[in-house]
């Protein structure tokens, strides 16, 4: 163990809610974006849209109401403080921050804003029969978020190194370096398991309800393609229709 780890005990700073949202996003995200082509797979595609659009909103919340280091008020600042921020780690004078550094803020925020425009046009585009520029403001807000998540992993990756502190572990335990009156007093655990419930709820649902011509859920039925809600609706009612008239 460095000096800096003994001078810097690690304390609790990130709640389970942050880091079940967190974890749920990199999830979601990146089962989208693969099945994003698949006609087959188009019911999982919304499936994890949806539910993406349900986790900002969460998170918005919570960055509103949440514990300390989850507010958006403890690590919003301005331009000039990212600036600075950037300056110090090129400079390897990095300055520390218990919770999110002024530059990894526009990572947040940029993010959110993105998740929100990718779920909203995603949203459009199955909803009813929308104009193809629609289509294509979907596919580059996903493609500006895939970016920029590739930006966050490459500062996350700075930044562990600038500060010795594996950041990406931080948001599995909970915890970083800091002084004992830094922690927060909570976890949340309960509302991180709410959240849990949620969606693995909404999965369930989606799973059970999903039509199939070959009786199979979660399989997209060729005549929904491309797998807007409409079609999978069209497609649930006249599988219903068929089990009526068998019976």
């Amino acid at each position: 163990m460095n000096m800096t780890e003994k001078a810097a005990p690690r304390i609790l700073v990130w709640d389970w809610p942050t880091r079940v949202f967190h974890w749920l996003m990199v999830l979601c995200f990146t089962g989208a974006w693969l099945t994003s082509e698949s006609e087959r797979l188009q019911l999982v595609h919304i499936t994890l849209g949806y539910t993406m659009a349900g986790l900002v909103a969460f998170r918005v919340v919570w960055g509103l109401m949440g514990t300390r280091y989850a507010r958006f008020t403890s690590f919003v600042r301005g331009p000039a403080a990212a600036v600075s921020y950037v300056k110090g780690v090129v400079a390897r004078e990095p300055q520390h921050h218990v919770g999110h550094n002024p530059a990894g803020a526009y990572a947040v925020l940029g993010l959110l804003a993105l998740g929100a425009g990718v779920t909203l046009t995603g949203w459009l585009n199955d909803s009813g029969d929308a104009p193809h520029w629609l289509e294509e403001a979907h596919e580059l807000l996903a493609t500006g978020m895939l970016a920029l998540v590739a930006v966050h992993v490459l500062g996350v990756v700075v930044g562990s190194l600038a500060h010795r502190e594996n950041l990406v572990r931080a948001m599995f335990t909970g915890r970083k370096q800091g002084s004992p009156e830094q922690a927060i007093r909570s976890a949340w655990a309960t509302v991180a398991a709410l959240m849990l419930c949620a969606v693995l709820g909404w999965w369930a649902w989606q799973w059970q309800h999903a039509p199939s011509a070959s009786g199979a859920p979660g399989v997209v039925p060729s005549a929904a393609a491309p797998g807007t809600v409409g079609a999978w609706l069209t497609a649930l009612k006249k599988h219903d229709d068929d089990d009526g008239d068998d019976d």
